[in-house]
């Protein structure tokens, strides 16, 4: 029984199949190169297009990835510019404003100088009645701070009018422009009294009236004009402005003409308010 199992392949058989496979190889191998080019050539063929639509997607989405940083490069850039213009706009607004004030407050020194012999109290303007001019407006001091009717207002170098109205914390300017203004004034040279009256229409020209002034008088134009001292309210010696025409009146006997304010009644921010009130001398006992 065992020898029926017994399977062995002869020795020349062996050879035999040794050689062939050999021989296989060696002809496998010789074609093994352009086996290999050929399927190289052929996968290279189909894959080729599409690795270099590939190469282009992956340069275009590089290109505006690359765009796309530039952009938002740009806005953060120009954010911070932004910022940067609105940083200096506000300390150059800071600046003329402080500027502005500083100057203000120079010129009311300069103002309370000159009237030294007065007491003041210096108040803002808060409002103003309808118009373009200030013919009528309120300050921020009233008589809390020791304010009181018929006191007399300043600013920018001369008179602006006189407080008609008080409150605890405010009070109601009427200022010589008014239609309802009527000031006993004089010449700084002649001394001889006369009339400036407000007047709305004849302010849009910059006007102030001057009325019954003597017809021999030798007051003229460029005439410095202030308050007289025989005025019944306005205290004496406040610059008015200074005559710009007079001609004689059509009765032949007295002259009339307009004068230009030193205060400019179209832009009025802050003021003096004299609290030294004109003696009248209704206490005197006669």
């Amino acid at each position: 029984m065992k020898d029926r199992f017994n399977f062995r392949i002869p020795a020349k058989m062996m050879l035999f199949l040794l050689t062939l496979t050999f021989l296989a190889l060696l002809v496998l191998s010789f074609f093994k190169s352009s086996v290999t080019d050929a399927l190289q050539n052929g996968i290279n063929a189909a894959i080729m297009p599409m690795q270099k639509g590939l190469n282009q997607l992956g340069s275009q989405i590089f290109s505006e990835a690359e765009s796309l940083a530039a952009l938002k490069k740009a806005q953060e850039e120009n954010v911070r510019l932004k910022e940067q213009l609105a940083a200096l706009q506000e300390e150059k607004s800071l600046s003329q404003q402080d500027k502005y004030e500083l100057e203000t407050y120079r010129e009311l020194f300069k103002l309370d100088q000159e009237y030294s012999q007065y007491e003041k109290v210096g108040a803002r303007v808060i409002g103003k009645d309808s118009g373009k001019w200030f013919h009528s407006f309120l300050i921020d001091k009233g008589s809390d701070d020791g304010l009181a009717k018929d006191m007399v207002v300043i600013a920018q170098g001369g008179l602006v009018g006189i407080i008609t109205a008080v409150g605890p914390r405010s009070a109601r300017v009427m200022s010589i422009i008014d239609d309802e203004s009527n000031i006993t004034a004089m010449s700084e040279n002649t001394r001889e009294s006369f009339v400036v009256s407000g007047d709305l229409e004849l302010y849009e020209d910059g006007m102030l009236r001057v009325m019954y002034i003597d017809k021999e008088s030798e007051i003229g134009p460029g005439d410095k004009i202030i308050t007289s001292n025989i005025s019944s309210v306005y205290l004496p010696g406040i610059l008015i402005g200074y005559i710009d025409e007079i001609a004689v009146d059509s009765n032949n006997m007295t002259k009339s003409g307009t004068l230009i304010p030193v205060v400019d009644f179209e832009h009025l921010e802050t003021v003096l308010v004299i609290t030294t009130l004109k003696n009248t001398g209704d206490d005197i006992i006669e």
